[in-house]
């Protein structure tokens, strides 16, 4: 007669997934993916490594499962931003001015997300990734030629070209920045309204003592904005540094 679990045993072994899946995101978020070994992440998690593999096979199918965690909040962040905006311009540059701040804010997670060499599977994850985010533009892409305020143009292939774009361009200034993390799941403080007609820039992150991290500060400070700025130029509109 095969075994069954009980309603109590499986309730245990769920909530022990979670305790490691949380376990390994704080890991990713310090170390990436090369210190998010199967004996670390259970010793973060404070169980036997045997016991881990009751959840995942390998680092691989771990690793798959933390990309997709970590990367579905960070799309909830961005279309929550989306959702707040008016008009398909203003929710273009959302969709980049939240990807990047929240980046910025924890340089150490947001590498591994975009370009840490990790596992093939990794690499296939990060695919789908990119594609989500390419499909929110092109989205808005597509309802700003409608309405007039973007020129005719192919909306995946212009929307993918600004992800790769701000990809590359994040690359640089994640790898240089000190490995300070806002906690996994939470923006550092609540972001501020912005004037009419603009997007709110996301706040400083927090460090211990309630200071905002200069580093982070000053790069989100110059990079957001320049970010926001290409990605509306390129897609042939306009942004408020244009008289």
């Amino acid at each position: 007669m095969a075994y069954r679990r009980t309603p109590a045993v499986q309730a245990r072994l769920d909530a022990q997934r979670e305790a490691v899946l949380q376990s390994a995101v704080l890991l990713l978020a310090e170390r990436g993916y090369a210190g998010c070994t199967m004996a670390a992440v259970a010793d973060r998690a404070g169980i036997a490594t045997g016991s881990l593999y009751q959840h995942f096979a390998n680092k691989a199918e771990l690793s798959v499962q933390l990309f997709r965690r970590v990367v579905t909040r960070e799309i909830d962040a961005v279309n929550a931003a989306v959702a707040l905006r008016d008009t398909p311009q203003e929710r273009i540059a959302a969709v980049v001015e939240t990807f990047a701040a929240r980046a910025l804010r924890a340089p150490r997670l947001a590498y591994a997300l975009l370009v840490e060499p990790a596992d093939a599977v990794v690499d296939g994850e990060r695919l789908v990734f990119r594609r989500a985010f390419r499909d929110v533009i092109a989205t808005e892409i597509t309802a700003a030629v409608a309405s007039g305020e973007l020129p005719e143009q192919d909306a995946v292939l212009t929307a993918a070209a600004v992800v790769g774009a701000v990809g590359e361009a994040l690359a640089g200034p994640l790898a240089a920045m000190p490995e300070r993390t806002a906690a996994p799941g939470r923006t550092a403080v609540p972001e501020r309204t912005a004037a009419p007609g603009r997007t709110a820039m996301p706040g400083s992150k927090a460090v211990p003592g309630g200071k905002a991290a200069p580093e982070s500060n000053g790069a989100a400070a110059e990079v957001v904005p320049a970010l926001v700025s290409f990605t509306l130029r390129a897609l042939g509109g306009r942004d408020d540094s244009d008289a």
